[in-house]
């Protein structure tokens, strides 16, 4: 289990997000804008808008963070990843897309053992 933390997101998407990753056993904390300085544990991937992307990254270096949207494009898609996220997906979440998304995220080269031991559970 992975604890993850969705930020930024509208209502009803991290509502969808976190019913989804509920049910894939994952542990979800949702904030609704800013990491500021607030204590989250030891988060271990972010979903976020692709707005909040590089504030995320220099606030929690080293944590993944996969890039959601609504309106899954391309184009966007290709931004997000050459703008250093770990991945991204789009509505309507389905447990097959958010399981290989949370495997291939928490088992990059620079996640910590913790991280892979939490994509083998």
């Amino acid at each position: 289990m992975a604890n993850i933390l969705l930020i930024g997101l509208e209502s009803t998407m991290a509502d969808e997000l976190s019913r989804v990753l509920g049910q894939l056993g994952q542990s979800v904390q949702t904030a609704t804008s800013g990491l500021g300085t607030a204590d989250f544990g030891d988060i271990q991937l972010i979903f976020a808008p692709e707005g909040d992307l590089a504030s995320i990254q220099r606030s929690r270096p080293g944590v993944p963070v996969i890039v959601v949207s609504r309106m899954p494009e391309v184009s966007a898609w290709l931004s997000a990843l050459e703008q250093g996220a770990a991945d991204y997906c789009g509505a309507p979440f389905e447990a097959r897309q958010l399981r290989w998304a949370l495997n291939s995220s928490l088992a990059r080269p620079t996640a910590s053992p913790r991280r892979a031991a939490a994509t083998a559970a």
